[in-house]
């Protein structure tokens, strides 16, 4: 019940989250296409300077949610073996034990915390990567989260976060990327596209951190709901057979106890 509580609130904030960030993602894309010949910044180099990457890692503080843990631990143990040269800022404890049973380096560490995520958290954790990837410390830098697909779905993922591909454009956007390449055209930016973009794309940036924390929190919320309500299933099948196992054993001990009365009433009667 506590599960389908919140699960009911982050299903709430996501949903009322995801078409802004959706927006501020195709807005982005726009004023790129429109200005990547003249505009430059850290957010849109590719570059291979050092061969490191950041991972944001981000599982639960807490058990208790069925495969959701076990599947996002296979995930990093995967990534791991394939990209070792690697350090991670974990939120929440799950995952952050086998970074230290992997001996990883772990730049910051933060509890994920048992309510849903303010957006507060977001500025450390924004600040932590700025300072590795603007710095040249990192070549790239990927998120390690939750996909929240369904109640009954949740999937591990790993994303690109930095640099921001200019072909980036909003998953829930219909529109077809020819049409909106034409139509962006016609737009005129006031300021010019590069005051926009050096202030749209920290925004960005922290609004896509922000979303995978939502995702992961009600991935996290949907997977022990499912959890428990299996607990409670599995937990009354077992009283109803031991139910029936007891009534069984009753019946057998009332039966041999009329059948004792019985005989000692006929050997009495022939005696």
């Amino acid at each position: 019940m506590i599960a389908a509580s919140k699960l009911k609130r982050a299903q709430e904030a996501v949903n009322a989250t995801k078409p802004y960030v959706n927006k501020v993602t195709s807005m982005t894309t726009d004023i790129m296409q429109s200005s990547q010949k003249t505009f430059s910044h850290p957010y849109l180099e590719q570059r291979e300077n050092t061969g490191k990457t950041l991972l944001l890692a981000i599982s639960p503080d807490k058990g208790l949610s069925g495969s959701l843990v076990t599947n996002l631990i296979r995930e990093f143990i995967k990534y791991q073996q394939q990209t070792p040269d690697t350090s991670y800022i974990v939120v929440g404890k799950k995952l952050e034990g086998q970074l230290i049973h992997f001996n990883k380096e772990i730049l910051a560490s933060f509890a994920f915390g048992l309510r849903l995520p303010t957006f507060d958290m977001v500025y450390p954790i924004v600040q932590l990567i700025n300072d590795y990837y603007l710095s040249n410390k990192v070549d790239s830098v990927k998120i390690l989260s939750t996909e929240f697909t369904n109640v009954f779905t949740q999937k591990p993922r790993i994303i690109d976060l930095l640099p921001i591909p200019l072909g980036t454009s909003s998953s829930n956007d219909s529109e077809p990327s020819e049409e909106k390449s034409r139509s962006s055209q016609f737009y005129i930016y006031e300021p010019n596209p590069a005051d926009l973009l050096n202030s749209l794309l920290k925004h960005y940036l922290e609004m896509s951190v922000y979303q995978q924390l939502i995702e992961s929190f009600v991935s996290e919320q949907a997977a022990k709901m499912i959890a428990m309500q299996n607990a409670t299933t599995n937990a009354n099948d077992i009283i109803d057979d031991l139910q029936l196992e007891y009534n069984k054993t009753r019946q057998a001990k009332i039966t041999s106890e009329i059948l004792d009365i019985t005989g000692g009433a006929t050997v009495s009667k022939n005696a």
